[in-house]
């Protein structure tokens, strides 16, 4: 996606196409990506106001005080008119203070990336589950620790991106899902790292069995029979089976898998277990794949709001279903608006929650970015609704209740870090 930029919001990490404006003073002897402040100091010591950028290219840089480029990528030098070169070499870096400004929208392109991956992976098991053949561990040993890792460093960064979801990649996307609400479940709770790992993997897998379910049960859009849930309810059984048939999955790992259909009233499936039959990260593995299937769009239904979902899980609770203590601290670890919700201001602006606010959690830092009358993005300042006397949440939405699409926010608000 080709965006238009002023050279103020440029960052170090995008791909710049050429110089706008002005337009024919200045040109780039080639395009490439912005390794460092210098070359970005460069092209403004020349007065260039404007440039053209590749959004979709726009990548994470490790050092951004790096002294020279990275060998792999051209500098972008800026030519004038009459053939001059100018080399940004000659530019000092900028403070430190402005590089980690934008270090959170770094870390959302990387929580991108990670997800993108973890479904490429996800897609590979349920290949190799229906062909029988073993499940590739060490992929998935990657991916889960480098999403726990960017959850203990970030875990805003993860929980924006779950919202940015494919309504017709729902079996891929839940697995995924499941296993980074569980890594950040289990890391509020302050569960060893070491086991957060196993729970993550297990959740990774959990639903893997789905693709021993026919397509024509797996996704009906209507109530299924009883014959046919007859048959869902066997995906349980699936997963722990092909988990059992891999080497190195942990019993820790096959418990959140086997459990996470488990009711403490012994209403639940595979084996019907009650109360403290079901452990601890059983319970904690059926609240996470709750959560996640209640939020999710489908090609057969909408999603609802995380709010009501907090609504649904505790109902769940009071009926002996769910650990009503840890759908409690469930809904504390994610926030009573939980970071990358869409929200509602009675200002006739939508937002998107940005961080909580501890000490007031039901008035969160938010970003407005869309204004309802006209219809229209806009550039908005961050608001800590705790002490904005004129602003407050009405109600939490989802975005395409106003034909909206998360990608598109969250790439706008990327933009405008």
């Amino acid at each position: 996606m080709l965006v238009e930029h002023d050279i103020s919001d440029v960052r170090v990490g995008m791909y710049i196409i050429e110089i706008t404006v002005p337009k024919n003073k200045f040109r780039l002897a080639k395009q490439g990506w912005l390794d460092n402040e210098r070359i970005i100091d460069a092209l403004k010591s020349k007065s260039v106001e404007k440039v053209l950028i590749d959004a979709s290219k726009t990548r994470i840089v490790a050092d951004q005080n790096a002294t020279t480029p990275s060998p792999s990528v051209a500098t972008p030098s800026v030519t004038t008119k009459k053939g001059t070169k100018t080399s940004s070499e000659s530019v000092k870096p900028k403070a430190a203070s402005v590089r980690t400004k934008y270090q959170f929208n770094q870390e959302v392109i990387k929580a991108k990336q990670v997800f993108a991956e973890s479904k490429a992976i996800q897609a590979k098991l349920f290949h190799n589950a229906q062909r029988g053949l073993p499940l590739e561990m060490e992929s998935v040993c990657k991916i889960t620790s480098e999403s726990t890792d960017l959850i203990f460093n970030n875990p805003n960064a993860l929980a924006c991106v779950l919202n940015i979801r494919n309504k017709d990649e729902y079996l891929l996307e839940h697995s995924v899902s499941v296993s980074i609400l569980m890594t950040m479940f289990a890391l509020y709770l302050k569960i060893d790292r070491d086991i957060v790992n196993q729970l993550a993997i297990g959740a990774f897998l959990h639903d893997v069995g789905k693709i021993m379910v026919p397509d024509n049960i797996l996704n009906k859009p209507g109530k299924l029979t009883d014959d046919e849930f007859f048959v869902m309810k066997s995906h349980a059984r699936h997963s722990v089976s092909i988990m059992r048939k891999t080497p190195g999955i942990s019993a820790i790992s096959m418990e959140v898998a086997g459990q996470h259909h488990e009711k403490l009233n012994g209403k639940g499936y595979p084996l019907g277990l009650k109360g403290d039959k079901i452990s601890l990260y059983g319970r904690m593995s059926s609240i996470c794949d709750i959560f996640d299937a209640l939020t999710a769009t489908r090609c057969y239904k909408q999603g609802y709001p995380q709010v009501k979902c907090f609504g649904i899980l505790r109902k769940l609770a009071e009926n002996n279903e769910l650990d009503i203590d840890l759908v409690d601290k469930f809904i504390k670890c994610m926030g009573v608006y939980p970071v990358g919700a869409v929200v509602q201001l009675d200002s006739n602006r939508l937002a998107i929650v940005e961080s909580h606010n501890i000490a007031d959690p039901i008035r969160p830092n938010v970003r407005p970015f869309y204004r309802l009358d006209p219809k229209l993005f806009e550039k908005g300042l961050d608001v800590d609704l705790s002490s904005a006397a004129d602003e407050q949440i009405v109600k939490c939405v989802r975005a395409d209740d106003f034909e909206l699409d998360m990608q598109q926010i969250i790439e706008f608000l990327a933009q405008e870090a």
